[in-house]
């Protein structure tokens, strides 16, 4: 939805005609920082008299300065690079995020800090998301591993001040936790071994609908025969994938995560064709709502 954006030049307004000053030359008061006069309004202000200059009713006159207007840019591509960061994934993932690290917007100071936070790891993605600060020696728990209780959530402590004070150090039981870096590797090594099992089972999908062996001669290729029991049983189900069937809700997830990848313009993959097109068509109805609503909106500012 970026390419829909409306990218607006936000320019200088004479002070007294109230012009918009899109090009050409302007003076500004570096006293007064909302003081700004277009070259008409200038020439006029020079033949007035000094008790009647900027600023009005004030002995001592502002010197103003002449500042020179560019005309709007044409090029309205964004020029910064896109930021690719993993919290921002999805929704789960953000809001694990922010409570983890107790990020919160019911008061403006808080919305402030959360804010700052937030860009910062967005500017900074190999910074550790959650910093555990021992309870015991105060310091930031970032590489090595702490002990948690399971009792009392708030209490951890790490590896050095556990072995220093030993069965004294907490009246619960401490569980050993792994380090924030070890977290970030079984989830990048998880997230690597979901990426495998969706590319395998695309491509077994890919070869069952262009398979044409049957039972008299089976296909020999991995998990082949299993999509096209899959095909076979989603024809004559009554139940469907709507009413529960976890058969038909199988192949249906495997139909969408193929319908998404797929750039083929004559697709042989069953439903295939269909998915694009009921795809497009929620696009296009989500498109027309938000441009609604930003019509509505525009026009509700304007009266």
């Amino acid at each position: 939805m970026k390419e829909d954006f409306i990218m607006v030049h936000l320019q200088y307004a004479c002070t007294h005609c109230t012009e918009v000053i899109i090009s050409g030359n302007h003076w500004i008061c570096n006293v007064c920082k909302k003081f700004q006069l277009c070259e008409k309004c200038y020439d006029v202000e020079k033949k007035l008299d000094e008790s009647k200059r900027h600023p009005f009713n004030n002995k001592k006159k502002h010197e103003l300065f002449l500042v020179e207007v560019n005309d709007v840019p044409l090029d309205t591509e964004d020029e910064n690079e896109i930021s690719d960061c993993e919290l921002f994934e999805n929704q789960q993932t953000f809001l694990s995020f922010c409570q983890a690290n107790h990020y919160q917007y019911d008061t403006l100071r808080r919305a402030k800090h959360s804010s700052m936070m937030i860009l910062y790891h967005l500017h900074n993605p190999t910074t550790p998301v959650v910093i555990i600060t021992c309870s015991i020696c105060h310091k930031d728990v970032e590489v090595g591993e702490s002990w948690h209780c399971e009792v009392c959530t708030e209490f951890k402590v790490c590896s050095v001040c556990h072995q220093k004070e030993g069965a004294n150090v907490h009246a619960h039981k401490l569980t050993r936790h792994s380090s924030i870096v070890d977290h970030k590797r079984q989830r990048k090594e998880a997230w690597r071994r979901k990426d495998t099992w969706v590319e395998r089972v695309l491509e077994v999908l890919d070869h069952a609908s262009h398979c044409s062996l049957g039972h008299s001669n089976p296909c020999s290729y991995h998990y082949c025969k299993e999509i096209k029991k899959l095909f076979s049983h989603s024809k004559d189900c009554k139940i469907r994938a709507a009413g529960g069937c976890k058969y038909c809700r199988k192949i249906w997830i495997i139909l969408k995560l193929h319908s998404r990848n797929c750039e083929q313009s004559e697709c042989r993959v069953p439903r295939c064709m269909d998915l694009k097109k009921h795809i497009i068509s929620l696009q296009l109805q989500s498109d027309t709502r938000r441009r609604s609503a930003v019509t509505e909106l525009v026009e509700t500012a304007g009266s």
